[in-house]
């Protein structure tokens, strides 16, 4: 190895050999030069961080500029690659017989209350239902979870105030059935004041996006076949992380994600997958991120997207480039300082957190201060 090969170079190495998580970015290893250092020229010994040593006894120039020891906040960060689309996966099945006479188009954002499809021309209706899916008829005197979400529904579609229908009551009485009748009579429906199986389907969001149809208008309708999937419309970016990463990453940790335009927006992940999947030898878990301003991820579908998890973030630390770490001959870590006489010396260090992005790492040694003048190679 040449005495000018430069620090960056050997960090490539070192990163060849290391893990690919925080800890590998904290074991980050920087090649140095140890030995006399004389402007315009050094006699060094280069230092293999897997314990080969070399002994190189040429005398070249070595190019070097000046940084400062800074003071602030870092943070260490997952870079990943990931897919903006929409939250969530449901199946709409079908619990009535007859034609299909109306299907929504993919892409098309359905709200509670509204007609989802139709059957031998008469209404299905979504309502959001987190509970359970429809399975019986539903009338007046009934009760069950199945009439909670319903007496929910009607409520928060504003066919009965909360003062009339206890949106938590799983009965259903009078109220139940006016609103009920209420809501038959906006959608064209027969207004019989009950919930026959087959007229409403429920799902968890309040409104959905249709994103695929697996049937056409005048296809047989059958009791129980599932012949659409919807999303929600809430945005989210999905990150297929490697396995042994997954302790890195936490819900709750910052994220900034790169958009296909270039632009870069906040989010925070929601969840970390717990069930690893294989796949072509890699083996990944799903990390699922909430964009923080949904509106300017746009309204693009599985588009690839940048994402930076701020896995850990220390505040008000020393700093220094990382290309301004030496690793010393008998193991650990120096900088060399110029002081205000111009004398250099070299100030023993222990490393904290690497930033990568920022290109810092978090230092401590005695007598290192902020906006001491360190040596680094020149760019």
């Amino acid at each position: 190895m040449s005495a000018t090969q430069s620090p960056t170079e050997e960090q490539e190495a070192a990163q060849a050999h290391g893990d690919e998580g925080r800890s590998g970015r904290r074991g980050l290893i920087v090649a140095v030069v140890v030995g006399i250092l004389i402007a315009g020229g050094v006699g060094v010994v280069v230092v293999d961080p897997f314990g080969r040593e070399k002994q190189d006894t040429t005398t070249e120039t070595t190019e070097t500029a000046l940084a400062k020891v800074t003071k602030g906040a870092l943070s260490a960060r997952t870079l990943e690659n990931g897919t903006l689309g929409f939250a969530g996966d449901y199946q709409v099945v079908n619990k009535t017989n007859g034609t299909i006479t109306e299907l929504p188009s993919v892409g098309k954002v359905i709200p509670q209350g509204k007609v989802l499809y139709r059957v031998d021309g008469k209404p299905v209706i979504l309502l959001q239902g987190p509970y359970v899916p429809a399975y019986r008829d539903l009338s007046w005197g009934m009760e069950g979870t199945d009439v909670r979400q319903l007496n929910a529904a009607l409520v928060a579609l504003k066919y009965a105030t909360k003062s009339r229908i206890d949106p938590d009551s799983d009965y259903f009485g009078r109220q139940t059935y006016c609103a009920l009748k209420e809501l038959q009579k906006k959608v064209g429906a027969e207004e019989t004041g009950e919930l026959p199986v087959g007229q409403a389907v429920f799902l968890p969001p309040e409104e959905i996006r249709i994103t695929k149809v697996n049937a056409v208008t005048g296809d047989k309708a059958a009791g129980g076949g599932a012949f659409m999937q919807a999303s929600s419309t809430d945005r989210q970016v999905t990150v297929a992380l490697n396995a042994n990463q997954q302790a890195d990453v936490a819900v709750g940790n910052k994220v900034t994600i790169t958009l296909p335009n270039g632009k870069s927006t906040p989010g925070v992940v929601s969840s970390v997958g717990k069930v690893a999947t294989k796949e072509n030898d890699k083996t990944t878990i799903d990390v699922q991120i909430k964009p923080s301003n949904p509106k300017v991820t746009g309204e693009l579908d599985q588009a690839p997207v940048q994402v930076a998890i701020v896995s850990d973030t220390v505040e008000d630390v020393l700093s220094v480039p990382v290309n301004a770490l030496l690793a010393t001959a008998g193991g650990g870590y120096a900088v060399e300082v110029v002081d205000p006489s111009g004398e250099h010396r070299l100030v023993a260090v222990k490393t904290g957190l690497f930033d990568d992005s920022a290109g810092q790492v978090e230092v401590t040694g005695s007598g290192l201060e902020v906006d001491q003048k360190i040596v680094v190679p020149s760019s």
